[in-house]
């Protein structure tokens, strides 16, 4: 296949995603902790502008996790691509499942993890627009079994700062500094040109839910991408490594 038909191998696959682990090392792991935590990155299969690729959301959840899981004694996950991303349903590429469909499989997961011993899920979120991931967390708690939602807005902000990500998280929504720096990070091979000069900000995104991401943006970019740097990057991973302590703590604690 030739001409325009040809994909550059430039931009070609992402490896390296899925873990290795076999089954004794999952259970060698186990065998040194009070409480089995396993990891599940959630991300999206959703457009983020013309630079970033369509799996920004997975890539991000998936760089996150990875460094938990090489922090800690958790059995890492193969990520979820595909969730809840209707505002972008404008955009070629998109592909969305539906918020009930996601909770199905959140609660399927955690089912069957529980019934080979693995007791405590975390989901590593990558996509805001996710809502239904704190929903499942709620009725679970509710339940008696242990899942837990991370980040929190609150770990994304002290990642921010100690990255020295100029943009505000309100500012910061969508293919902006923090997600062109993640990759700038883990997958520069990825970002095209053009982020340099993509700044979009909307900042009042009251009606985001009915109209959609068209009504704030015709490039799909909410943000500012040209402040990014692959040092922010690793800066940003680092602070969500280590802010993932207390919640490893509250997980494995016997009350």
């Amino acid at each position: 296949m030739g001409g325009s038909h040809m994909r550059s191998a430039a931009y070609g696959p992402v490896h390296g995603l899925l873990p290795a682990d076999t089954t004794e090392d999952v259970r060698t792991r186990g065998a040194g902790v009070s409480q089995q935590i396993a990891v599940l990155p959630v991300g999206s299969f959703e457009q983020h502008g013309p630079y970033l690729p369509l799996a920004t959301d997975t890539l991000v959840a998936c760089a996150i996790a990875r460094g938990i899981a090489d922090a800690y004694p958790v059995h890492l996950l193969p990520p979820v691509t595909i969730s809840c991303s209707h505002e972008h349903a404008a955009w070629p590429g998109t592909v969305s499942i539906s918020a009930v469909t996601l909770h199905a499989v959140i609660r399927d997961i955690a089912d069957s993890l529980r019934r080979s011993g693995v007791d405590t899920l975390v989901l590593v979120n990558g996509h805001g627009g996710n809502y239904v991931l704190g929903n499942a967390v709620q009725e679970s708690s509710a339940r008696g079994e242990k899942m837990a939602l991370y980040p929190a807005p609150e770990d994304w902000e002290t990642a921010r700062e100690r990255a020295g990500v100029v943009t505000s998280l309100l500012t910061d929504m969508h293919a902006g500094e923090i997600e062109a720096s993640v990759l700038l990070h883990t997958h520069p091979e990825l970002l095209r040109p053009g982020y340099e000069t993509s700044d979009h900000v909307a900042d009042d995104r009251r009606h985001l839910l009915t109209l959609g991401m068209p009504a704030y943006t015709d490039s799909g970019v909410i943000g500012r991408p040209s402040l990014a740097s692959a040092e922010k990057g690793k800066e940003l991973l680092t602070s969500l490594t280590d802010s993932f302590a207390p919640y490893f703590s509250l997980l494995t604690s016997e009350a």
